[in-house]
Protein backbone atom coordinates (compact mmCIF):
# COMPACT_ATOMS: atom_id res chain seq x y z
CA UNK A 1 0.00 0.00 0.00
CA UNK A 2 1.27 3.49 -0.85
CA UNK A 3 0.97 6.61 1.27
CA UNK A 4 2.90 8.68 3.77
CA UNK A 5 2.32 6.09 6.50
CA UNK A 6 2.66 2.95 4.40
CA UNK A 7 3.92 -0.03 6.35
CA UNK A 8 3.20 1.45 9.77
CA UNK A 9 0.90 0.03 12.41
CA UNK A 10 -0.85 2.66 14.54
CA UNK A 11 -2.73 2.07 17.78
CA UNK A 12 -5.11 4.86 18.81
CA UNK A 13 -6.57 5.14 22.31
CA UNK A 14 -9.00 7.86 23.21
CA UNK A 15 -11.92 9.20 25.16
CA UNK A 16 -15.51 10.03 24.21
CA UNK A 17 -14.36 11.82 21.04
CA UNK A 18 -13.87 8.32 19.62
CA UNK A 19 -16.95 6.54 20.95
CA UNK A 20 -19.63 7.52 18.44
CA UNK A 21 -19.96 6.90 14.70
CA UNK A 22 -19.07 10.13 12.94
CA UNK A 23 -16.53 11.05 15.61
CA UNK A 24 -12.76 10.53 15.42
CA UNK A 25 -13.18 6.75 15.37
CA UNK A 26 -14.66 7.34 11.93
CA UNK A 27 -12.75 10.32 10.58
CA UNK A 28 -9.24 10.07 12.04
CA UNK A 29 -9.16 6.28 11.70
CA UNK A 30 -10.10 6.56 8.01
CA UNK A 31 -7.69 9.43 7.32
CA UNK A 32 -4.74 7.49 8.69
CA UNK A 33 -5.72 4.38 6.76
CA UNK A 34 -5.90 6.40 3.55
CA UNK A 35 -2.30 7.41 4.19
CA UNK A 36 -1.35 3.74 4.22
CA UNK A 37 -1.26 2.85 7.92
CA UNK A 38 -2.77 -0.20 9.58
CA UNK A 39 -4.98 1.29 12.30
CA UNK A 40 -6.66 -0.04 15.43
CA UNK A 41 -8.74 2.34 17.54
CA UNK A 42 -9.99 1.85 21.11
CA UNK A 43 -12.05 4.32 23.10
CA UNK A 44 -13.35 4.52 26.66
CA UNK A 45 -15.79 7.30 27.48
CA UNK A 46 -15.47 9.45 30.56
CA UNK A 47 -12.24 8.17 32.14
CA UNK A 48 -8.76 9.59 32.57
CA UNK A 49 -5.49 8.27 31.25
CA UNK A 50 -4.84 6.02 34.24
CA UNK A 51 -7.82 3.84 33.32
CA UNK A 52 -5.77 2.60 30.36
CA UNK A 53 -3.28 0.99 32.74
CA UNK A 54 -5.64 -0.44 35.35
CA UNK A 55 -8.95 -1.11 33.51
CA UNK A 56 -12.14 0.04 35.22
CA UNK A 57 -15.84 0.41 34.56
CA UNK A 58 -16.62 3.32 32.27
CA UNK A 59 -19.71 5.51 32.64
CA UNK A 60 -20.67 6.01 29.01
CA UNK A 61 -19.43 3.08 26.97
CA UNK A 62 -16.57 1.91 24.79
CA UNK A 63 -15.96 1.52 21.09
CA UNK A 64 -13.36 -0.33 19.06
CA UNK A 65 -12.47 -0.53 15.40
CA UNK A 66 -9.80 -2.49 13.55
CA UNK A 67 -8.66 -1.77 10.01
CA UNK A 68 -11.53 -1.45 7.56
CA UNK A 69 -13.94 -3.07 10.01
CA UNK A 70 -17.09 -1.67 11.51
CA UNK A 71 -17.24 0.17 14.82
CA UNK A 72 -18.02 -2.16 17.71
CA UNK A 73 -19.65 -0.47 20.71
CA UNK A 74 -20.50 -1.49 24.24
CA UNK A 75 -22.80 0.84 26.16
CA UNK A 76 -23.91 -1.69 28.75
CA UNK A 77 -22.94 -1.82 32.41
CA UNK A 78 -20.24 -4.34 31.47
CA UNK A 79 -18.19 -1.74 29.56
CA UNK A 80 -14.63 -1.42 30.85
CA UNK A 81 -11.54 0.40 29.70
CA UNK A 82 -8.61 -1.44 28.14
CA UNK A 83 -5.11 -2.31 29.38
CA UNK A 84 -2.48 -0.58 27.26
CA UNK A 85 0.07 -3.36 27.78
CA UNK A 86 -2.35 -5.92 26.34
CA UNK A 87 -3.21 -3.68 23.38
CA UNK A 88 0.46 -3.12 22.56
CA UNK A 89 1.13 -6.85 22.75
CA UNK A 90 -1.87 -7.60 20.54
CA UNK A 91 -1.27 -5.03 17.81
CA UNK A 92 2.49 -4.45 18.05
CA UNK A 93 2.18 -0.88 16.80
CA UNK A 94 5.00 1.30 15.57
CA UNK A 95 3.37 4.31 17.26
CA UNK A 96 0.62 4.79 19.85
CA UNK A 97 -1.60 7.85 19.39
CA UNK A 98 -3.36 9.13 22.52
CA UNK A 99 -6.43 11.37 22.41
CA UNK A 100 -7.29 11.86 26.09
CA UNK A 101 -7.88 15.43 27.24
CA UNK A 102 -11.35 16.70 27.99
CA UNK A 103 -12.05 13.92 30.50
CA UNK A 104 -9.28 15.30 32.71
CA UNK A 105 -10.03 19.03 32.44
CA UNK A 106 -12.22 19.34 35.52
CA UNK A 107 -14.44 21.79 33.68
CA UNK A 108 -17.00 21.90 36.47
CA UNK A 109 -14.31 22.64 39.07
CA UNK A 110 -13.07 26.09 40.01
CA UNK A 111 -9.44 25.04 39.63
CA UNK A 112 -8.01 22.60 37.11
CA UNK A 113 -6.87 19.43 38.97
CA UNK A 114 -3.21 19.65 37.98
CA UNK A 115 -1.84 17.11 40.43
CA UNK A 116 -4.44 14.54 39.41
CA UNK A 117 -3.80 15.18 35.72
CA UNK A 118 -0.08 14.65 36.26
CA UNK A 119 -0.74 11.39 38.11
CA UNK A 120 -3.08 10.16 35.36
CA UNK A 121 -0.77 11.08 32.50
CA UNK A 122 2.39 9.71 34.04
CA UNK A 123 0.69 6.44 34.93
CA UNK A 124 0.14 5.92 31.21
CA UNK A 125 3.39 7.36 29.86
CA UNK A 126 5.34 5.11 32.23
CA UNK A 127 4.01 2.15 30.24
CA UNK A 128 5.29 3.69 26.99
CA UNK A 129 8.68 4.23 28.57
CA UNK A 130 8.76 0.66 29.88
CA UNK A 131 8.14 -0.75 26.40
CA UNK A 132 10.17 1.92 24.54
CA UNK A 133 7.03 2.70 22.56
CA UNK A 134 6.94 5.87 20.42
CA UNK A 135 3.82 7.90 21.15
CA UNK A 136 1.96 11.02 20.08
CA UNK A 137 -0.54 12.71 22.41
CA UNK A 138 -3.01 15.29 21.17
CA UNK A 139 -4.92 17.69 23.34
CA UNK A 140 -8.44 19.12 23.33
CA UNK A 141 -10.00 21.51 20.87
CA UNK A 142 -11.59 24.77 21.92
CA UNK A 143 -15.08 23.29 21.69
CA UNK A 144 -17.79 25.84 22.37
CA UNK A 145 -18.45 27.49 25.69
CA UNK A 146 -21.27 26.35 27.94
CA UNK A 147 -23.35 23.19 27.83
CA UNK A 148 -23.62 20.40 30.39
CA UNK A 149 -19.84 19.93 30.68
CA UNK A 150 -19.16 23.62 31.53
CA UNK A 151 -16.29 23.81 29.06
CA UNK A 152 -14.75 27.26 28.58
CA UNK A 153 -12.14 28.51 26.14
CA UNK A 154 -9.89 29.57 29.02
CA UNK A 155 -9.91 26.11 30.62
CA UNK A 156 -9.44 24.35 27.29
CA UNK A 157 -6.32 26.45 26.68
CA UNK A 158 -5.06 25.93 30.23
CA UNK A 159 -5.53 22.17 29.88
CA UNK A 160 -3.82 22.00 26.50
CA UNK A 161 -0.86 24.06 27.70
CA UNK A 162 -0.49 21.92 30.81
CA UNK A 163 -0.71 18.63 28.94
CA UNK A 164 2.06 19.80 26.65
CA UNK A 165 4.38 19.89 29.67
CA UNK A 166 3.32 16.51 31.07
CA UNK A 167 3.10 13.96 28.25
CA UNK A 168 6.80 13.33 27.56
CA UNK A 169 8.18 11.09 26.13
CA UNK A 170 5.18 11.44 23.81
CA UNK A 171 5.25 14.19 21.21
CA UNK A 172 2.40 16.68 21.77
CA UNK A 173 -0.06 18.08 19.26
CA UNK A 174 -1.91 21.23 20.34
CA UNK A 175 -5.39 21.05 18.82
CA UNK A 176 -6.18 24.65 19.81
CA UNK A 177 -3.84 25.79 17.03
CA UNK A 178 -6.07 24.31 14.33
CA UNK A 179 -8.93 26.83 14.43
CA UNK A 180 -10.14 29.89 16.28
CA UNK A 181 -12.17 29.40 19.48
CA UNK A 182 -15.68 28.17 18.70
CA UNK A 183 -15.05 27.74 14.98
CA UNK A 184 -15.87 24.03 14.94
CA UNK A 185 -19.48 23.31 15.95
CA UNK A 186 -20.44 21.11 18.87
CA UNK A 187 -23.77 19.80 20.07
CA UNK A 188 -23.02 20.08 23.80
CA UNK A 189 -20.02 22.37 24.17
CA UNK A 190 -17.52 19.50 24.15
CA UNK A 191 -18.43 16.93 21.49
CA UNK A 192 -18.32 18.05 17.88
CA UNK A 193 -20.76 17.50 15.09
CA UNK A 194 -19.62 15.21 12.28
CA UNK A 195 -18.33 18.24 10.35
CA UNK A 196 -16.35 19.37 13.37
CA UNK A 197 -14.81 15.94 13.79
CA UNK A 198 -13.96 15.81 10.08
CA UNK A 199 -12.12 19.14 10.41
CA UNK A 200 -10.29 17.98 13.52
CA UNK A 201 -9.31 14.68 11.90
CA UNK A 202 -7.87 16.38 8.82
CA UNK A 203 -5.76 18.71 10.94
CA UNK A 204 -4.63 15.89 13.23
CA UNK A 205 -3.74 13.66 10.31
CA UNK A 206 -1.47 16.32 8.86
CA UNK A 207 0.32 16.81 12.17
CA UNK A 208 0.60 13.09 12.92
CA UNK A 209 2.18 12.44 9.52
CA UNK A 210 4.59 15.35 10.02
CA UNK A 211 5.51 14.18 13.54
CA UNK A 212 6.15 10.60 12.43
CA UNK A 213 8.17 11.69 9.40
CA UNK A 214 10.24 14.03 11.55
CA UNK A 215 11.03 11.17 13.95
CA UNK A 216 12.02 8.94 11.01
CA UNK A 217 14.59 11.49 9.86
CA UNK A 218 16.36 11.62 13.21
Amino acid sequence: MSGALAGLSLLIIGDSHFVYPGSLITHLHDQLRRDGATVATYSACGVGAGAWVVPRDVPCGTATRAGSGQIQTNRTNTARSFAIDELIQRHRPNVVIVGIGDTMGGYSQREMPRNWITEQVRTLTARFQATNMPCIWFGPTWGTEGGPFFKTFARAKELSDYLSTQVAPCAYIDSTTFARPGAWPTYDGQHHTADGYANWARALNTQIVATINSARRR
